[in-house]
């Protein structure tokens, strides 16, 4: 974990910057030795959104088979697959 004052994003804009895009995690932000922001690279934090959606997706999913949606055979779900790529 990457704690910084926010002095530091004040007087160094520039380090703190390289080092969100090279160590590509947060960086947390204190003020007056509390937390009081995260800071990332905005490819880091296009990534996680990425991903959060895409857990989304896959809990929605999960939600609506415990519900009784219809679901598809491996070989069922590979067929439409192959449509698709055929269409395409």
């Amino acid at each position: 974990m990457i704690i910084k004052a926010s002095a530091a994003l004040r007087n160094d804009y520039a380090s703190i910057s390289n080092m969100a895009k090279t160590t590509k995690e947060p960086i947390y932000i204190t003020k007056n030795g509390e937390g009081d922001l995260v800071l990332m690279s905005i490819d880091a934090f296009e990534k996680r959104e990425e991903m959060l959606n895409l857990r989304e997706k896959v809990l929605q999913a999960e939600q609506e088979r415990i519900d009784g949606a219809e679901t598809l055979s491996i070989e069922q779900a590979r067929g439409r697959l192959r449509e698709r790529l055929n269409d395409i």
